[in-house]
């Protein structure tokens, strides 16, 4: 990833910290049908794509001689920054809820975080760090802070550089946001550089348990109504109110792309079928697997899947 380090937006004297993050597996294959490519983002160290962010910003943090933060996340998040906090020496202390999966957990704890373990809904462990952050810790948010995004624009970079020319659809989970918005940026960068000359058509997905953005866009809306999420396999996205929504929402009012929600069922139908061909994804890596069952679904190819997490980062899912 650090050959784009001249984008990432560090100054020059910022340490490099690194676990060898980027360049992930960019593999052909076919699903339901659909001629496309996956982009393995589990196959990076910690498991994740968060790793991509984690690394520019912690390195940010270092160059500014941070050496305590506080972050809250469902899991990926939490472990990213635990590992790269301990790469970097500097002390982390992760609110996550308590039903987040065992294995997030275990990763977080063994990387030498403190473990804050909120009762209740994914919302209230953001809650629960606001009120710390408030107090005076740093808040090392991949929700908020900006400079994770030009670490997660890599993959776009990479996708170019592996397909030789711009994809005709791109189909990425939406949690936060900041996963599809990031690789919006990074396509933009190249049009605007002059190395491309069109995007491709964006797809967010959520889902039906808890698709707050996919309910804005179905309203043209820019603020994210309120909505009782349900419990969903995907809980790496289950964020009531995502962040980054209203920019991804923004460019898809403007013709980047739509925003779609998909059903348990086919959530779960994704996961098994990956796993048969020998690609092993969290369940919320296969959001951007599930629309493909549906036949009435429209892509222009070549078509990109960006499968965020290794499967082993969630526990066993009942079949």
């Amino acid at each position: 990833m650090w050959r784009y380090q001249s984008s990432l937006g560090l100054s020059d004297n910022a340490p490099i910290i690194t676990l060898g993050e980027g360049g992930t597996p960019f593999l052909a294959g076919n699903f339901n049908g659909v001629s496309l490519y996956y982009k393995l983002e589990g196959q990076n160290p910690t498991g994740s794509y968060k790793d991509r962010g984690s690394a520019v910003l912690i390195s940010f943090l270092a160059s500014h001689g941070i050496t305590e933060v506080v972050e809250d996340s469902s899991g990926n998040a939490g472990a990213s920054l635990a590992a790269y906090c301990a790469r970097a020496g500097i002390s982390s202390r992760v609110f996550i809820p308590e039903s987040a999966s065992g294995p997030k957990r275990w990763q977080i704890e063994q990387f030498g975080a403190r473990v804050e373990r909120i009762p209740g809904p994914r919302a209230n462990a953001a809650a629960a760090v606001l009120e710390v952050a408030h107090a005076g810790s740093i808040y090392a948010s991949h929700a908020y802070m900006p400079f994770g995004l030009t670490g997660i624009a890599t993959i776009a970079y990479e996708i170019f550089e592996d397909l030789g020319r711009i994809p005709g659809t791109l189909i990425a989970p939406v949690g936060h946001g900041g996963l599809l918005y990031g690789i919006l940026l990074g396509f933009e960068s190249l049009l605007a550089a002059g190395l491309a000359n069109k995007l491709p058509h964006f797809i967010g997905v959520q889902a039906e348990a808890c698709s707050p953005a996919v309910e804005a866009y179905r309203r043209n809306m820019v603020d994210i109504p309120e909505i009782q999420p349900a419990t969903t396999l995907a809980e790496g996205a289950s964020v009531v109110i995502p962040l980054r929504a209203g920019q991804i929402l923004k460019r898809m009012y403007a013709g980047a792309g739509n925003m779609i929600s998909v059903s348990e069922q086919y959530l779960r139908e994704a996961y098994l079928r990956i796993a048969r061909q020998g690609i092993f994804c969290e369940p919320t890596a296969c959001l951007s697997l599930a629309p493909l069952l549906d036949d009435k679904i429209e892509v222009v190819e070549p078509v990109v899947a960006i499968l965020t997490g290794f499967g082993l980062k969630t526990n066993s899912i009942p079949l």
